[in-house]
């Protein structure tokens, strides 16, 4: 099976294109030789993939007929990808939820009406729709 085919296979991209893609830009490797998307694999290869600034490195054990689901996965690679590279990737998460959690968006519609009332209490100083008719016709009569 080609490697593109094989990434895609197992889930490691979520497209052939962008596996492709990704093989072109010397991303990928069997062993330390950088290969082209062409490049047959069979079981037993150790792959490296440069993926989110982390490399990882599986070893394929066997091939699949077609793409397979998320579980099956584990029957067909084993990830020999060094744990700091995995402590990386959980420390870049961890600054990116600094600056806003997951899941906290802008307030809806009854957020706001809630922070409205919270804010408005009754006891406004603005002017009711009396006073400023009032006010106009006073500087009406001041021309």
């Amino acid at each position: 099976m080609r490697i593109d085919k094989f990434l895609w296979s197992v889930r490691f991209y979520k497209t052939r294109t962008i596996a492709t893609e990704e093989i072109k830009k010397n991303r990928v490797s069997i062993g330390e030789n950088v290969v082209k998307s062409s490049k047959e694999i069979k079981a037993g290869d150790v792959i490296k993939i440069r993926k989110n600034q982390i490399d990882y490195k599986i070893k394929v054990i066997d091939i699949p007929k077609s793409r397979v689901g998320a579980k099956l996965v584990a029957m067909y690679v084993i990830d020999m990808t060094e744990k700091d590279q995995y402590e990386i990737l959980n420390m870049r998460k961890a600054s990116q939820d600094y600056y806003r959690q997951k899941g906290i968006g802008r307030p809806t519609k009854k957020d706001r009406r809630d922070m409205d009332g919270y804010v408005d209490d009754g006891s406004s100083d603005d002017m009711d729709n009396e006073d400023w008719d009032t006010f106009f016709k006073e500087e009406k009569e001041e021309d």
